[in-house]
């Protein structure tokens, strides 16, 4: 009973059923929103919407990545000295007021721009950045690095089935269900619930995984072969838990871990990119998806979490880390190219499932790092890796949503061939 109050999979599926409600909702109130003042049918009052849903999610995403900068890392600090769960429960309350920002709009028919209030509190506490890392440092910490790859990429798959189920549902729910006249107020109010049910899982239930027994574990595993020179990164040359690849023994760690933050920057700024047009992207002629086609899409997206998970349980039987990682950045290039010239719905699905191993390459470079540096490391170096993830993903993101606005007339998949060229980029450092 002790050993499954440990389990962080509660926590991470109650927030990503919460997290795929929450985002159709928002997309939804967003479009209505702003649909009442292009009310016309011709293509002009079309663009005119995109270019100002587009405006509005480049706003909000630069003010909720850019804030954690002010609280990321000292949550993560604090995490690691104090207690692990810091990290994840003060995003937790962040995400669960945020949310309720959201509901006082359609309920009280409060202006969209509050949203940007909701973006700056949902920062200010921490928001992804310190949420993510903290549960990846507590997957870290309960697993010994034989098998860390493969549970962090238990974790992706619990997200991404949860976010699987919340999508598809999310669609039916918004159109059936709702509070008066009042369209979304009932798939908010889930949403709700899941944070709610989440903080308070967190704060009562969950338990901080033993590390002794960890660290005795990883004492009497065998030592592979691949594992041959200890990391110095953070740590004493004694430490048997921090290790390094034979095939890296000639590159310090420092080194190591450099390069592998420029392949997670420049794949995440091509993922990043990618998913915040596609939402955009969706909502347009010829496509035209509505809330349903909207969850459908979404849920095919998390699809991808299983397949991840499918690809990195063979795989890592007989492949090495670095190989799944160009794996899934290949995998990620070859669908993007597809999306680009997506003009019916079958083709949009036929690009998610040529991206089926696009979520291979994030926890792998986690795992390789986490055994290149100290333990009680984790928190810090995880959470720099995650803001530098986030900030370059949301910068970017907004300059590929003006060039996706530049040439809406032209060619409206010329930013996904961007992404494509990002993603190939991202596998030059780790090769």
């Amino acid at each position: 009973m002790v050993m499954v109050r440990t389990w962080i999979e509660p926590v991470v599926a109650g927030v990503q059923v919460g997290s795929s409600f929450y985002d159709t909702g928002l997309l939804m109130v967003v479009k209505n929103n702003y649909n009442h003042t292009n009310s016309s049918s011709n293509s002009s009052s079309e663009d005119a919407l995109q270019k100002a849903i587009s405006n509005f999610y480049i706003s909000y995403n630069l003010i909720m990545g850019l804030t954690p900068l002010l609280s990321a890392y000292i949550l993560a600090k604090i995490g690691d000295k104090k207690n692990r769960k810091i990290p994840i429960c003060v995003p937790l309350s962040g995400y669960l007021i945020s949310r309720l920002l959201l509901l006082f709009v359609i309920l009280l028919d409060w202006p969209i721009e509050v949203m940007y209030g909701s973006a700056a509190l949902n920062g200010l506490t921490g928001w992804f950045t310190t949420y993510w890392s903290g549960v990846m440092v507590w997957v870290s910490l309960g697993c010994s690095d034989k098998r860390r790859s493969l549970q962090l990429i238990i974790i992706e798959l619990v997200h991404g089935l949860a976010g699987f189920i919340g999508s598809l549902a999310s669609g039916h729910i918004f159109i059936h269900l709702k509070i008066a006249h009042h369209q979304g107020a009932v798939l908010v109010s889930c949403s709700i619930t899941c944070y709610a049910f989440c903080l308070l899982y967190s704060i009562f239930v969950l338990r901080i995984p033993n590390s002794e027994e960890v660290i005795r574990e990883n004492l009497h595993e065998p030592i592979n072969s691949e594992y041959t020179e200890h990391s110095r990164l953070f740590g004493d040359k004694s430490d048997k838990n921090s290790t390094v690849n034979t095939s890296d023994a000639h590159i310090p760690p420092s080194n190591v871990i450099i390069i592998l933050f420029a392949s997670a920057i420049l794949y995440n700024i091509a993922s990043t990119a990618a998913e915040d047009v596609i939402n955009v992207y969706v909502l347009k002629k010829p496509l035209s998806w509505g809330p349903v086609d909207i969850g459908y899409g979404n849920a095919a997206g998390y699809m991808i979490y299983i397949t991840s998970f499918l690809g990195v349980y063979v795989f890592s039987k007989c492949l090495g880390d670095i190989t799944m990682i160009i794996i899934g950045m290949v995998s990620f290039c070859a669908g993007i190219l597809i999306m680009a010239f997506v003009r019916w719905t079958f083709l949009y699905f036929i690009a998610r499932a040529v991206m089926m191993f696009s979520l291979i390459p994030a926890p792998a470079i986690r795992s390789v790092i986490s055994k290149h540096i100290h333990r009680s490391a984790y928190g810090k170096v995880f959470v720099v890796l995650q803001l530098a993830i986030d900030i370059a993903g949301v910068s970017f993101s907004a300059g590929f949503n003006k060039v996706y606005q530049a040439t809406l007339d032209w060619f409206s998949g010329f930013c996904f061939i961007l992404c494509c060229i990002f993603g190939l980029l991202s596998i030059i450092p780790v090769r």
